[in-house]
């Protein structure tokens, strides 16, 4: 009775010919390896997406993980320093009393992005929506590493 979770065998190899020296044998076929569910095709178990708390380290986390996807540089230090001083943590936080509330586009979200910076720097993978945390966060630090570098050089208002 043949196994219904059997892979095919894999072809013997070829005689191994190297000038000068005497010739190798063979190696026989191997047997097939049967496939097992959740494996992966050369038997490495595949990695769980990664999963995050939803709080401010949670969106932090996840920010840096799209922003290595994209080169975006920057720390958890960084980002954290930052919106510790742009909105204390609070994801629905807006200024209206700044020059850019003044002009009719307050700062807006964890690190107080205005929304043509938003919309201008806003990174795919992440929700289009300026009050979203890890959003606001990755589109903030694509707009700092392009005018400072990263947002680990921000060190005020910017």
């Amino acid at each position: 009775m043949a196994d219904d979770n059997a892979a095919a065998p894999v072809a013997a190899a070829a005689p191994i010919d190297l000038p000068g020296l005497p010739a190798l044998p063979a190696l026989p076929a191997l047997p097939g390896l049967p496939e097992l569910p959740g494996v992966a095709p050369e038997g490495i178990v595949p990695t769980p997406p990664p999963v995050y708390e939803n709080n401010l380290d949670g969106w932090i986390r996840q920010s840096l993980d799209v922003m290595r996807i994209h080169g975006i540089p920057g720390s958890y230090e960084g980002i954290h320093r930052n919106i510790m001083r742009e909105s204390g943590g609070n994801p629905r936080a807006i200024n209206l009393s700044d020059s850019n509330a003044a002009k009719g586009t307050p700062s807006k979200g964890l690190l107080q992005v205005i929304d043509p910076t938003f919309n201008a720097y806003h990174v795919d993978g992440t929700a289009f929506d300026i009050y979203d945390p890890v959003a606001n966060i990755t589109a903030a630090c694509n707009y700092a590493a392009h005018r400072y570098g990263s947002m680990d050089n921000v060190n005020g208002a910017y």
